[in-house]
């Protein structure tokens, strides 16, 4: 009885003095502009030691970054093709990272999360804080929350949703170390980032994963992702749902709702697919490489697609506005 409450009282404690329960990894960001603004690019596909026109698109992104003065670099995932890294020594961390995006404005810290391609590989490298010795800008894990002055970005591990990579691996190996009984480390994980969403007092709420909630490219949509996440991010207001795995730049939404923003053009792209789509919520589907940029302040986010050329294919600017006032209103270049 005595263990007991000890116990309680040790929960108790830790509600009180941490808002939650919750095992997300959290962290922050400073903000160095006067007004609190962030400037921010967002790229995802591209680990391919500069093949496939992953350089001429780091080249745009330095360009666009220096214009901008970012504060950080958003990764997407499948950050190394085509089955992750072998290990923390794998020469292709340097090959298709450090080598490539060498431009000074992208020497800022870049936060990522895992795809498909990257747990077919050694998961556990990508994670080591060797890489961050090998480089300092690299920070990858596979869910945290990131805390920037008015913003919350909510990372997560979307791969282990998807049952195909479970039940129809087409012959690749998924290294699922850390994360089997794959059941309790999706529930684990809901529960915690709702936590974290519901305790969280920030102006703007974002989430980034690897997969498409709605997206009319070639992978189409991940239902287990509208059947399990969708929910709570609805439920918690969230503003922007980021990703990547489809190779092309895309913007869903309708007015009121999570805006659903496609990067995947780091790298290989062009692959002739559009899937059918509401053409009132789909404002951009570019089948092509290049990337986003964020514009952050406290009334309004401005994102713009950039091709390889540098050429914006189009921005938009979300206000914030009350739950029943407001409208999206939309620039088309």
């Amino acid at each position: 009885m005595k263990k007991f409450r000890v116990r309680l009282i040790f929960l108790i404690l830790c509600m009180f003095f941490n808002g939650s329960l919750s095992k997300l990894e959290r962290l922050e960001h400073p903000v160095t502009k006067s007004d609190g603004s962030l400037n921010i690019l967002v790229v995802g596909d591209w680990g391919r030691q500069g093949g496939f026109n992953q350089s001429l698109v780091a080249h745009q992104m330095g360009i666009v970054g220096k214009q901008l003065d970012i504060d950080f670099v958003i990764s997407v995932g499948d950050n190394f093709y085509d089955d992750g890294l072998k290990g923390d020594t794998d020469p292709a961390f340097e090959a298709s990272f450090s080598r490539i995006y060498t431009h000074p404005s992208l020497q800022k810290q870049w936060y990522s999360v895992l795809g498909n391609h990257d747990y077919r590989g050694n998961v556990s490298a990508q994670l080591s804080h060797a890489l961050t010795q090998k480089d300092w800008r690299w920070f990858c894990r596979r869910s945290f929350v990131l805390c920037s002055g008015m913003v919350e970005f909510f990372f997560v591990d979307t791969n282990p949703f998807v049952d195909e990579y479970f039940t129809d691996p087409e012959d690749h190996t998924y290294d699922w170390s850390n994360v089997l009984p794959r059941d309790k480390y999706i529930s684990s994980l809901l529960h915690d980032l709702d936590l974290e969403m519901k305790k969280s007092r920030a102006t703007w709420k974002f989430v980034v994963g690897h997969h498409g909630i709605k997206t009319a490219g070639q992978h189409g949509v991940t239902q287990e992702l509208v059947d399990q996440l969708l929910p709570i991010l609805e439920e918690n207001k969230v503003d922007l749902y980021i990703n990547g795995h489809d190779h092309c730049l895309q913007h869903i939404g309708s007015d009121g709702e999570i805006q659903f923003l496609t990067s995947g053009g780091g790298s290989k792209a062009w692959r002739g697919v559009i899937l059918p789509w509401d053409p009132k919520e789909l404002k951009l589907y570019y089948d092509g490489q290049g990337f986003m940029s964020l514009h952050i302040t406290h009334s309004q986010v401005k994102f713009i697609y950039y091709d390889i050329s540098g050429n914006v294919l189009h921005q938009s600017t979300l206000p914030k506005k009350s739950k029943t006032f407001g409208s999206i209103k939309r620039l088309f270049i």
